[in-house]
């Protein structure tokens, strides 16, 4: 006689081996349910996907040839005290009343948009706006946002949308400014994922008015001597998103001339990069209020060159050399360090080579040889500065140690490596 089938024990395990079975029918549905009946519906997202034959090629629409493309962003980056945000107001004077900007082209006259979280439009901007001959009618500052109940600063990070619908009716905006830039990233600012993200936005923003895109930015410490765009603070999606890149820097000073400042193109991705052209501060009173004084771009000469070559030529040779030195202090702090490992250490924290030898002096660093047939340890010298650089006959010479021995004896007061 057969066995009866396994039967369920209970109204539970029915409902379990029901439960089961339903779920087995639906994967196998799921399995062969067609493509386009997993999409059906119009309310579910879809991926648009646009055919390559019915686009026009169009050309890039330059507000300055060159240098400022209108709908793309642009990333005006430089050290601390080079005058980018007086660049960006003579820009804005350029295109607000048809000025010529320093190639000599003149600008459609157009609107100007320009945030500002650093300096306050009524003492800082508008004075260099005027002073550099700017049409403040044409010219708008982004406030406050504001509701019935309340108000609060505007943040790039998240009130965008509230800014693009407040300009909706403003016609002819042919230029957006932005300082800082970083302040457009509600997240860190170091993550590139993060970076794009808090940055789409404004970039959108600025297609839909067609309008070129500057964010201010700065150096990170201790990066001169390296690739404009490693230089750039933050995130390397910062000089990547950006279509056209800008540095300044401050120019060594001959004897009895003022400073003076050069703007270098650092990179384009929509045209010709390179080049750049010197500039100095000049500070004069305003014609309709002279008891105010207010600062302006004197624009020089056009320079031809790479941008990393016009840099380097135009930097002083102590840019950074602060930092570096109290890089080396703190690093020889404790005993001395062979040579190798202290520009090992020196490229990790972001310093050049070139830095470190300029700042060697600065720190009171002295490089002493280890026998005729050893390599070189820096240590901070007990007079506070150092007495050459490695090869030269300044340096010590201390006598051979015994086999195995790489650093100074611990009794002379350097700790054994």
């Amino acid at each position: 006689m057969n066995a009866l089938p396994d039967l369920p024990r209970s109204i539970r395990e029915v409902d379990e081996r029901m439960e089961r079975d339903l779920a087995r029918v639906e994967r196998i549905t799921a399995r062969n349910r067609a493509p386009a009946e997993v999409q059906r519906g119009d309310d579910l997202p879809r991926v648009d996907l646009i055919h390559a034959d019915r686009l026009h090629p169009e050309p890039i629409r330059w507000l300055w040839p060159g240098w400022l493309a209108r709908g793309k962003l642009h990333v005006l980056a430089g050290a601390p005290g080079t005058g980018k945000t007086t660049i960006a107001t003579s820009i804005a004077a350029c295109v607000s009343a048809g000025h010529a900007l320093p190639s000599g082209w003149r600008p459609e006259r157009g609107g100007i948009l320009i945030w500002s979280g650093e300096d306050d439009p009524a003492d800082t901007l508008v004075p260099r706006l005027l002073a550099a001959g700017a049409d403040l009618s044409r010219v708008r500052f982004v406030g406050d946002v504001r509701d019935d109940r309340e108000r609060h600063p505007f943040d790039p990070a998240r009130d965008v949308d509230l800014l693009a619908a407040a300009v909706a009716d403003m016609e002819g905006v042919a230029l957006l400014i932005v300082d800082p830039l970083v302040s457009a990233v509600g997240g860190d600012s170091h993550k590139n994922a993060e970076v794009r993200r808090g940055l789409a936005p404004l970039v959108d923003l600025a297609a839909r008015l067609d309008a070129a895109l500057i964010g201010i930015t700065h150096y990170s410490k201790g990066t001169a001597g390296r690739d404009p765009l490693e230089r750039v603070t933050g995130s390397v999606a910062f000089g990547a998103l950006a279509r056209v890149v800008l540095g300044t820097v401050r120019m060594q000073a001959e004897d009895g001339e003022p400073a003076r400042m050069m703007l270098a193109r650092c990179k384009s991705n929509v045209g010709p990069d390179g080049g750049g052209y010197t500039y100095a501060f000049g500070t004069e009173p305003l014609a309709a209020h002279p008891e105010i004084e207010a600062s302006r771009i004197v624009w020089g000469t056009a320079v031809e060159g790479t941008a990393r070559e016009l840099l380097a030529e135009a930097e002083p040779d102590d840019d950074g050399a602060d930092d570096a030195a109290g890089f080396l202090r703190d690093l020889l702090a404790y005993g001395s360090r062979p040579a190798k490992e202290v520009y090992r250490e020196a490229e990790a924290a972001g310093y050049s080579r070139d830095q470190v030898k300029r700042a060697k002096r600065r720190a009171g660093v002295e490089a002493v040889k280890l026998g005729m047939d050893r390599g070189w340890v820096w240590r901070l010298s007990a007079e506070g500065s150092a007495e050459g650089s490695e090869g030269s006959g300044q340096n010590r010479v201390l006598p051979s140690l015994p086999s195995g021995g790489e650093s100074l004896p611990s009794g002379a007061g350097e700790e054994v490596f």
